[in-house]
């Protein structure tokens, strides 16, 4: 048996310091997104409110990072969110989050305080323009 080498594609490699060839990383469109979290808020929040109070696995972190991937990925229940978490399991890593189990997601949000959120969106509702924020706040 012979390989034929019909064609060769070089990968896009680069040279680091110490002159091993490396792969380049691109993040992801929700990778993006998530840098424009204001993070230290979401933990203050989550620290006046108590709500990782007594969380073995689930950290409310990851509980917004489900839910926003849920709104984005257009996910109608938590099966779907966990089986979009389990496609995307080598990346989750990199985002900063988990895999999320059904029952466990569902105990989070229903037992968690929403006061985390509703700040949260006040707090990113501040950050726009005022005529966005006016719109935004009739809307919710």
């Amino acid at each position: 048996m012979a390989w034929i080498l019909l064609g060769f594609d070089v990968l896009p490699t680069i040279k680091t310091r110490g002159e091993s060839h490396a792969m380049r990383h691109h993040n992801t469109v929700f990778h993006a997104l998530l840098k424009l979290v204001p993070w230290h808020v979401f933990d203050r929040l989550v620290d006046s409110s108590k709500a990782d109070k007594k969380v073995r696995r689930l950290t409310t972190r990851d509980q917004f990072i489900a839910l926003l991937y849920a709104q984005l990925a257009g996910s109608e229940s938590l099966r779907a969110i966990e089986a979009g978490f389990a496609s995307h399991a080598s990346k989750l890593y990199h985002l900063g989050a988990c895999e999320v189990s059904r029952s466990t997601l569902a105990d989070a949000n229903a037992r968690r305080p929403c006061a985390v959120f509703s700040g949260l969106l006040s707090e990113l509702m501040s950050r726009c323009e005022r005529r966005l924020g006016r719109q935004m706040a009739d809307a919710v």
